[in-house]
């Protein structure tokens, strides 16, 4: 290849996770252009990121110009079942990929994508969150998070990385599994609707609040984080709107047309749970211009015509 026609070739984007729930809609995002001059790429299925020699092959193979560090255990009780894995996993895979990069060589950026997770229990007094207030994580999976964040911002503080860090908050959409809230709640709704489930909605503690935001937005922060963003700054993704799960509900109802009865399953019920949560993503904004675009209740139909289409 000639220097003229290397120049000119797309950057190759490692994506790791690239196979899970937000991956795909980054994948997506790659191919539409929304990246820049960027190619996706993520390791093949089954790939294991506790493996250093794996982890080691796929950089050298690849050489990627950037990446975008997705690869994770995030489901929460999954954690406090097992929180070494989450932690071989979240913390010592993510050490792995920063040896690897080095070892290849690689100058170009890493984006860790933590969790609004890590800050915990949060007073009313203190939202909405900013990147000031100091993290206190509540379980494994957060501290798993903390942890690995902190090591890439010292990688980037002493090694010379350009690395950021991301937290987003609750992120929604179609292709999310059930045992996240909206989906779960989402499949049961549309099941009302298709008459294949009596009136009846089975639900946790749905008069908490979160700060949700549609993954696609999502995707579009990490893009304009990987263009515009500031290396070695941690920046929130958070849609800056406080919203009762109760509220979705009700509107995913009216969406469906139907009228139902809310049973609370105390088997679904956490302990201490965050009774409100919202975000504030004015820095990321500041830096990047970027602001969430998808109103909700298309958000919502979408999230409902996919549960239909599991059906």
């Amino acid at each position: 290849m000639s220097a003229a026609n290397a120049a000119d070739a797309p950057r190759r984007l490692l994506v790791t996770g690239g196979s899970g729930f937000v991956g795909r809609y980054v994948e997506a995002a790659v191919r539409a252009g929304d990246f820049g001059d960027y190619e996706f790429h993520t390791p093949d299925q089954g790939w294991d990121i506790r493996d250093a020699e794996a982890v080691n092959r796929a950089v050298e193979e690849l050489r990627p110009h950037a990446v975008l560090h997705l690869a994770a255990q995030s489901f929460v009780p999954r954690s406090f079942e097992d929180p070494r894995e989450t932690f071989e996993i979240n913390t010592l895979g993510t050490l792995n990929l920063l040896q690897a990069l080095k070892r290849a060589g690689f100058d170009g950026r890493l984006l860790y994508i933590s969790s609004g997770d890590v800050y915990g229990q949060v007073a009313e007094a203190q939202m909405p969150v900013t990147e000031a207030l100091l993290p206190a994580p509540r379980n494994p999976y957060a501290v798993s998070k903390l942890a690995a964040e902190q090591l890439c911002l010292q990688w980037q503080r002493s090694e010379g990385l350009d690395a950021i860090v991301l937290r987003p908050f609750n992120h929604i959409g179609p292709g999310q599994g059930r045992q996240f809230v909206l989906p779960a709640l989402a499949s049961q709704v549309a099941a009302i609707a298709q008459g294949r489930q009596a009136p009846v909605i089975e639900a946790g503690d749905i008069d908490t609040t979160r700060d949700f935001t549609d993954v696609r937005d999502i995707v579009a922060a990490y893009a304009a984080a990987l263009r515009d963003g500031v290396s070695g700054q941690l920046y929130l993704v958070a849609s800056g709107v406080e919203r009762k799960v109760r509220d979705l509900l009700e509107a995913m109802c009216r969406i469906e047309g139907v009228q139902v009865e809310v049973r609370q399953d105390p088997a679904k019920l956490r302990r201490a749970e965050q009774r409100r949560m919202v975000g504030s993503a004015g820095a990321l904004r500041e830096a990047t211009g970027w602001a969430p675009r998808i109103p909700m209740e298309q958000t919502l139909q979408d999230i409902l015509l996919d549960q239909r289409n599991q059906s």
